[in-house]
Formats: C-alpha cells, structure tokens, sequence
C-alpha cells in the first residue's frame, strides 16, 4: 500500500503480520483518532440535553438541602401554552412570530437543526377549553396556574435557578480530569537553495489537566508524530513523547480551604437563589390572589353602580311624573335628573376602571391585554358571606340598640377599644409572629449566609499577603532509542522551587481592607433585613385589626343606609320629605356597599400577607396556593 512519509512523497510499504511494535502504533492512532471523531460528532442538541440534565440533577440536589423536598423546574416552556393558544384561537393581532415562541421562529443562516428537543412537554394549561366567539372565563385557581406558566417574569425566575445551576457544573468542572486534544499538519516549500525542498510535518497531542483541592496541578501530554506512527517502517523510533507536570502552591494559595472557595461560593449559591425562587414563588402567588380580588372588587362596584344607576333612572322617572302631577317642586325634579346624570357619570367610571384593571391582570398573569376574558365573580361569594354575616349581625345589633334608651349627651364617654372576640385566625400573637418570621424567612436566610460568605471572603484576601512558594515537577519521556522503544530510563526530569516574596502588596492590602467592609455591610444588612421583617409583620397585624373593624363599620353603615332609604321613601311619599333627602340617602348606601365589600377584600389580602411574610405559605409545582393552619402552631413559652 501507499502512504506518505514526513518528507511528503509516498512511500510502497509492504503489508506483513502486525508486530508488537506496529501493533502499539496502530492502536495509538486508532485511539487518538477516535477521540477527536467522538468529540467532534457530538451535535448542539447533544450538548444541550447533556447540559439540561447535569443541571436539573443540580437542582435536585439544592432543593433536597434547601428546602428538604425536591419537584421538576421546567426551564423550557411549552408551545402551547394559554397566551399562544389565545392569539391563535382570538385572532389577536402581534407584531412577529416572536410573539408566539421561539419554535415560530424563522431559522437564521447556520441554526443549529437540533437546537430544541424533541417532545416537549405540554402545559398544565392546554386542558382550557376556548371558545372563539366567547369571553374566557377562568376562576382564581385558573389564574394562579395561568401564571405559573405564562408569566415571563415567573418564567425568567426559574431559569435564573437554572443558570446559577450550570455556573456550579463549570466551577466543579475545574476539579475534574480535562482532556484536550488536537493535530497540526504543514506543508512546507523551500525555494532558498538550488533545490526546491517540501517537507510535509504532521503531528498530534493529547492532554490530561486535573486540579486536585489540595491545591496541587497535575498535568500529562503526548505528543505524537502521526505519519511517523502510521508507516510501520522506515523509521526506528515511534515518534512520540511524554511529558508529565506537577505544581503545588506550599504557602499563598494553598490548602483546600482557599482552592475550593470558588466551588464553596458557587454551591452556596445555587442555595440562594433556590430560596429567593421560594420566597419569590410566595410573594408572586400573593400577588396574583390580590389583583384578582381588587379586579373582583371593581366588578362588584361596577355591579354597584350599575344598580345604581337604574335605581337613579327610576327615581328621576317617578319625579317627573310627580312634577307633572303638580306634586314637586320643578327644582326637586331637576335634582333626580342630575343625579341620574351623576349615577350614569359613576356606572361609566366604574366599567372604565374594571377594564383598566382586568387589562392589567392579564398582563401580571402573562397572557395578552387584549385577550377576550372574565373573571369567574363566584370567586367572591365566600368573601361577601362573611361580609352577609357581619350586616346581619349589625341588623341584629342595631334593632337591639333602637330599643334602648340613648344616654345622656354629657353622660361620661368610654371609648371601646378593637376586641380580640371576633378576630380571624390569623390574628395571631405578636410575639410569636415575629418568631416564626425570624425562624421561617428565607431571605433572611440568605442575608445571614452572605456574612458566612464575606467572612471567607476575609480569609482569602489574608492570604493574599502571605509569600507565594510553589513546588513545580516535570518528567519527559521520548522513543528515541535505537530499537524504537519507549524508554522511562533516559527520561528528563525537573524539579523546581518558586519563591515570591510578599513586597509589593497594595493591591492585596486594599482588598483586604474592602473584604472587612463587606463582612460590615453584610452584617448590617441582616440587621436592616430583621428591622424590616419586624415592622412588617407588626404592620400587617395591625392592618388585620383595622380591616376587620372596618368591615364591622361597613357592615353598620350598610344597616343604616338601608334604613335610612326606606325611611326616607316614605316619607317622600308621605310627602314629609324632600328629594335631596332621599338622593343623599341612595348615595350613602352605595358608599357603604362599596366601602363593605373593600374591607372585605382588603382583610383577606391581609391575611395572604401576612402569611407570605412568615414564610408559611406552601406553593405547589402547578403555582396553587396552600394555607398554614394557625391551630397547629405552638408557641414556645
């Protein structure tokens, strides 16, 4: 057969048995070719589903030491996902395929074929039915898991998980076995002489780099004359050599403690961000729950003002007839119909603001502002039985109050201050929501992991200062003895001792000084942090109080208002009493109805705070809600 020798022209080599020397060459070559085929065959796609998984399993890991549970974070989103599947369904204008996902795309020159995986998952939100020519109506629970997955804000939390879990897999990447290899080949003419000479070289290398925690940096190379190994003759040595290195920091640097503090860091914050994501997860859902019920709570004064509204028609229709008949006064007429003018003024504001609010929950919750949808108002029924249960109780109260004889106007004043007798469970003790604040609050967690953190920190910038004394070894073996073997015996070898004396250290110094800084703001910061977890739960706790005393006030003034308008539209009747008097009377009412259904929901959303605060809300993979029970908290006395 031909080959080519380092000289470039070919070479008849005839074929015999493999001797042990050719054998050692042939398998050399097999094995460096095919490694480099191997590395280089793998595809875009390949490396993105390696990284997917050395990720998640990361993630798994942190998860079971952060938060002792683990649950799948799905970095890639779904096609068909509800925003998608609304524009598609509704018709819904966009500006580019960018709009509906990556996947829709246009590919650009040299995209990579395989650049997604095949199969992805489908969305926990494709079981929602549309209808083209109806309003999507989706409950609360609906909104909760609509915005798990549609929310790009939600979405680009979990990859911020995702990417500090690929930033621990290359800092532990430098603690593994890395391998490199490669080949040159050249040609070369040579025209200087009366000859013209062309030399072909060509040659290959492998390298083993490994960084031990200790400190100590190994290293093994091979070089290797590839057509010199390939042609199995002519020449009497393999063409290959080995070199092998070892350098060891002694003093500055040294020790597993300062080389893995890069590694340390890194795994401590896969940690954080896995609890900011939880804590994160909570305020988000909270946040959801509260613009959904303030969208509820527009409804319901749009419902409101809507009665109202009719209510003001029919009164301002009766006047007019009553005016015509000679009964009122042309200037009590007037003032019906302006208040009908008034009550069309609100029902109008009252649409105007419901839109405005829905538009911008859509748009908290990921899907398009306008997308066709409405929110299910039975969300609200439990909220308005508490609010039923309090008027009736009021009824109750205030007929018991009309049968008993007023004091005196200068009788002694006792003020009653808010009682604990009707307080909602979560109305919890002081003392022990700030414990369960302080046990519970992961970002708090964090902050008293970053002075862990500056405090290493200080250990690395003192070491700085220490003088740097390095241990270097290296070994280089070639076949170039006359049989063509490999030889360990006429190897060269080299040790090495490096000395840097700490001189010159400003740079050091400066940092050393800026690492005790930090540990001073990150101490401080923890302070700042246990201040403002402290205000806001006593806030919170107050806030509870307040609005349910509010609901209390409402609750009355619903009682009285309502009295006071069957009152007053008898004695209209009667003709005891003047138009104004009865206008005023409907706007007070439609004042205490919506001012009832406020406290209502501004007492639940209170409850959710306060709980987001403690860090007892749970929140399911699907992005649900789920309630602590204050009945099982004990408290430590």
């Amino acid at each position: 057969m031909t080959v080519f020798n380092g000289t470039g022209y070919p070479v008849q080599v005839s074929q015999r048995v493999c001797s042990p020397r050719s054998c050692l060459r042939f398998l050399l070559a097999v094995f460096l070719l095919g490694t480099l085929v191997a590395a280089g065959c793998r595809s875009p796609g390949q490396y993105r589903e390696k990284a997917d998984k050395v990720a998640d399993e990361i993630i798994a890991q942190k998860q079971q030491e952060a938060t002792g549970k683990t649950e799948p974070l799905e970095v890639e989103r779904p096609s068909d996902i509800l925003r998608r599947r609304l524009i598609e369904t509704q018709n819904l204008p966009v500006s580019s395929t960018a709009s509906l996902g990556t996947d829709r795309l246009k590919p650009i020159p040299h995209w990579p074929k395989d650049h997604y995986p095949s199969g992805l998952a489908h969305s926990s939100d494709a079981n929602i039915p549309i209808d083209p020519n109806q309003d999507l109506k989706i409950s609360m629970i609906d909104a909760l898991q609509i915005a798990a997955r549609n929310s790009p804000e939600y979405q680009a939390r979990k990859e911020d998980v995702f990417r500090v879990a690929l930033a621990l897999d290359l800092e532990r990447n430098s603690f593994r076995s890395l391998f490199a290899a490669g080949t040159d080949h050249a040609l070369v003419t040579d025209t200087a002489n009366s000859e013209t000479v062309t030399t072909a070289t060509n040659s290959g290398s492998a390298r083993m780099t490994r960084l031990l925690k200790g400190g100590a940096l190994l290293t093994t190379a091979i070089g290797i004359d590839l057509v010199n190994l390939l042609t199995q003759g002519g020449a009497s040595s393999l063409g290959l050599n080995v070199d092998a290195s070892v350098s060891m920091p002694l003093l500055r640097g040294a020790g597993r403690y300062i080389v893995t503090e890069p590694l340390t860091q890194a795994e401590r914050d896969v940690i954080y961000e896995i609890w900011d994501f939880e804590r994160y997860k909570r305020t988000f859902a909270v946040n959801v729950v509260t613009n959904y019920l303030n969208v509820l709570q527009n409804y319901d004064s749009l419902q409101n003002n809507k009665a109202n509204y009719i209510s003001a028609i029919q009164s301002a229709r009766s006047s007019r007839r009553q005016g015509d008949a000679g009964r009122l006064k042309p200037i009590d007429v007037d003032l019906a119909v302006q208040r009908e003018l008034q009550a069309r003024q609100g029902w109008i504001s009252a649409g105007q603001q419901y839109e405005n609010r829905l538009d911008s929950f859509k748009v908290l919750v990921g899907l398009p502002a306008d997308a066709r949808i409405k929110l299910d108002p039975n969300d609200l029924e439990p909220l308005r039985q508490r609010g039923t249960n309090y008027v009736e109780a009021m009824k109750t109260a205030y007929k018991a109050a009309a049968a008993e004889t007023a004091p005196a106007a200068d009788a002694e004043v006792v003020l009653a201050p808010p009682s604990k007798e009707d307080a909602g469970p979560y109305e919890i003790d002081e003392a022990l929501a700030i414990k369960l604040a302080l046990e519970n609050r992961l970002d708090l967690r964090v902050a008293n992991g970053v002075v862990y953190d500056a405090q290493r920190q200080v250990v690395v910038a003192a070491d700085a200062f220490r003088a740097g004394l390095t241990l270097n070894g290296s070994a280089r073996f070639t076949d170039n003895d006359d049989d063509g073997r490999l030889s360990f015996h006429g190897g060269r070898y080299t040790a090495a001792l490096a000395l840097d004396l700490p001189i010159e250290r400003t740079r050091e110094r400066n940092a050393y000084r800026n690492s005790l800084i930090n540990l001073e703001r990150a101490t401080r910061s923890v302070q700042t942090l246990e201040d403002q977890i402290k205000t806001a739960i006593r806030s919170e706790l107050r806030t509870l109080v307040e609005s349910r005393e509010s609901l209390k006030i409402s609750a009355q003034s619903v009682v009285i208002a309502d009295n006071s308008v069957k009152n007053a539209k008898m004695q209209l009747d009667a003709g005891r009493l003047q138009i104004r008097d009865l206008l005023d009377t409907q706007d007070q009412l439609l004042a205490a109805k919506l001012g009832l259904t406020a406290a209502i929901i501004r007492y639940r959303t209170a409850e959710l705070q306060l709980q987001r605060d403690l860090d007892l809300l749970t929140i399911t993979r699907e992005g649900l809600l789920q309630e602590f029970s204050p009945g099982e908290i004990k408290h430590d006395s």
